[in-house]
């Protein structure tokens, strides 16, 4: 009997280093932006399953080059989460391991942002995933608009409203200005300004991304709407200059009537400036409606990894309610709407309808994205300071049309 239970306790101690041994772990990079959030996400998920993550958080500027040149030389961790925006761009270039079979059989497919779903998409092929979000949203200062005359809790809901609450909170006087926007930040107005033209009914790009279309109706009005509050004075004259350095300290400084910003500005107001009372809007179009810039993450696999596996089960836990519960309490929105207002729950109120303008948002598609639109010598970022600040709105944007048109032929071969 002796016997029997030493081979038994000896079976089992085999069957449980078998077990341990056959445990894995799968190497994930993440920008330093997701330092809130990712580092909570693979601490919980390491506590509770056998195969396990390790984390290394690389600098945002360096990243997307990082990437690329680890992927080329065989050295590319086995998965990432990767700005959004670049995800065709990787696609396109082979890095990337093709998910489509495993995406569409997740039951909740349908569930997951429309837009990281669309930009994690190549030529009718899934390479990408929902993985954090943000959405870009109007805020206003309610104590202003109260010294105002204006309904402290209600914001603007099309054009001619934010001129005219601008106006009125400038009147008040000394440092206090009506509206604020970085004038020199490509990104930055890609996220905030982006949404006022969509929401209207118009787009800077083909759904494909291979027309350049800025030349709009819906760009001009946009423009007419930043313009007149700049030449009215509504606008401190360093918006000219900000090259992204003031895109949410303006605000928080509490002389700032409206700005447009992310729905990260719930979190770091609420944390780090609680005297001010603030309200949280969508952005809207001219005449009413609204869009948001849906940013974020997608999840992407480095094509040829063994560890597919374990990255399954790793994305499997974010996108369960105690993972997306996670990531919301970090200051990353839900990217399942079947679940957010849930996930949501227990956090400000204001997070809801940050989720709401995610969920009907929208990102530029394109192989190129960088170059058209971050680069700070390319033709979104020269078109928009000069179209709000300078004397040419015409020249701007039939420059920025024909050299994007450009960047686009040449990266996609036309």
């Amino acid at each position: 009997m002796k016997r029997l239970t030493i081979l038994a306790a000896t079976a089992t101690l085999l069957s449980m280093t078998a077990l341990a041994s056959a445990a894995e772990t799968a190497n994930i990079w993440v920008r330093a932006d997701g330092s809130n959030f990712m580092p909570q996400i693979v601490e919980a998920f390491n506590k509770s399953h056998e195969n396990q993550i390790k984390l290394d958080i690389i600098p945002n500027a360096e990243i997307v080059q990082k990437y690329a040149t680890s992927a080329a030389g065989g050295t590319a961790p086995d998965g990432l989460s990767l700005d959004l925006i670049y995800t065709p761009a990787f696609a396109a270039a082979g890095q990337l391991e093709d998910i489509t079979d495993w995406a569409k059989s997740l039951p909740y497919f349908k569930e997951l942002s429309p837009a990281h779903v669309k930009t994690g998409t190549y030529k009718d092929k899934i390479y990408g995933l929902p993985f954090s979000a943000d959405s870009s949203v109007l805020i206003w200062n309610k104590k202003l608009f109260k010294q105002a005359g204006l309904d402290p809790e209600k914001g603007p809901t099309n054009f001619a409203e934010i001129a005219a609450d601008a106006e009125k909170v400038a009147a008040l006087g000394g440092e206090i200005k009506g509206f604020y926007f970085s004038g020199a930040c490509g990104g930055c107005n890609i996220f905030t300004f982006t949404p006022l033209i969509w929401a209207s009914g118009g787009d800077i790009l083909s759904a494909d991304g291979s027309k350049a279309t800025l030349d709009t109706p819906q760009m001009r009005d946009a423009i007419a709407l930043y313009r007149g509050m700049v030449e009215k004075g509504l606008v401190p004259e360093g918006a000219k200059t900000d090259s992204g350095a003031n895109f949410f300290a303006a605000f928080a400084g509490g002389n700032i009537g409206i700005t447009p910003s992310g729905a990260f500005a719930i979190g770091a107001l609420n944390t780090q400036y609680k005297d001010i009372d603030y309200g949280v809007t969508f952005l809207p179009g001219k005449d009413g409606g609204s869009s948001s810039f849906a940013g974020g993450d997608n999840f992407v696999v480095t094509k040829g990894t063994p560890k597919l596996a374990v990255l399954k089960e790793f994305l499997d836990y974010a996108y369960s309610l105690e993972g997306q519960t996670l990531l919301a309490s970090r200051g990353s929105l839900p990217v399942r709407g079947d679940i957010a207002k849930e996930a949501l729950k227990d956090l400000d109120p204001r997070y809801q309808i940050a989720a709401e303008a995610m969920a009907k948002g929208n990102t530029p598609y394109s192989v190129v994205f960088n170059d058209i639109i971050n680069s700070a010598n390319g033709p979104w970022a020269q078109m928009i300071n000069e179209v709000f600040f300078g004397d040419d709105v015409d020249g701007a944007l039939a420059n920025a049309q024909e050299t994007m048109q450009g960047i686009i032929d040449a990266g996609t071969g036309q």
